[in-house]
């Protein structure tokens, strides 16, 4: 079992959570429980599933988690898009957003490439 925090992905996923919270700040009040809520919810769930598929002993479970991380990864991606087509969202902190989703995406997958390898 390693440790969520020395994966790298782990504290990008972290950091992209952070910016996440940062850009839905200015987010109306009757978005609280939509939009914004959706957004954060997904955002935090990259970080929280590599967590907790690190803790459950096993690369097949751990590859499972960064399954649903990936997910998560996308579906963050379209309420950004959702946000900043609603103008909700700055035209920068989109680009920002979802630059760093595509770099989250890409090192989710790679890891569960690695992870299912290593689990045959």
């Amino acid at each position: 079992m390693k440790d969520y925090r020395n994966y790298e992905v782990w504290k990008k996923s972290h950091t992209l959570a952070l910016k996440v919270y940062k850009a839905t700040r200015p987010f109306p009040p009757e978005e609280r429980y939509g939009l914004t809520s959706q957004l954060r919810r997904a955002a935090v769930s990259m970080a929280a599933n590599i967590a907790e598929g690190s803790g459950r002993g096993s690369d097949r479970e751990l590859g499972r988690f960064l399954s649903i991380a990936i997910g998560s990864a996308n579906e963050a991606e379209y309420y950004c898009l959702l946000a900043k087509d609603l103008g909700l969202l700055k035209l920068q902190d989109h680009d920002d957003l979802t630059g760093a989703l595509a770099e989250v995406r890409r090192m989710l997958s790679a890891l569960a490439r690695r992870v299912r390898g290593s689990a045959c």
